[in-house]
């Protein structure tokens, strides 16, 4: 999905992951507007990576429980960026916010993403 849809990975801070996605042919819906959808991957990529980077990979996987977006404002041009925050990291749960801003750094989306942390199995 993500290079389906040109998502690209810009930055990682000690407590964040930012990406951007271009609002062009395959983002767009039929008005030419941003489609909400594509919004709500951008959103759940970038929490569901930032999730899976606090877990140890041989002992644990990240799943997503449940993801809501709401959409503020629309984008019809230009990449629009994520940036993924966590507001709670537990041991079997962690939930994300995820806001999503235009070229002119106004919020166009805003979502929260809940992860279940699953135990390997061996």
């Amino acid at each position: 999905m993500l290079e389906h849809l040109d998502i690209k990975l810009t930055e990682i801070g000690p407590d964040y992951l930012k990406g951007t996605m271009p609002v062009d042919h395959r983002t767009k819906q039929p008005m030419g507007l941003l489609h909400g959808g594509a919004s709500v991957v951008l959103a759940e990529s970038l929490g569901s990576l930032s999730s899976t980077l606090t877990v140890d990979l041989e002992k644990q996987r990240c799943v997503g429980l449940e993801i809501n977006a709401n959409h503020i404002r629309s984008a019809t041009e230009g990449l629009v960026t994520g940036i993924a925050k966590p507001i709670h990291l537990g041991r079997s749960t962690q939930v994300w916010e995820i806001k999503i801003y235009d070229d002119k750094e106004r919020i166009v989306c805003i979502s929260r993403l809940t992860m279940a942390v699953i135990n390997v199995r061996k």
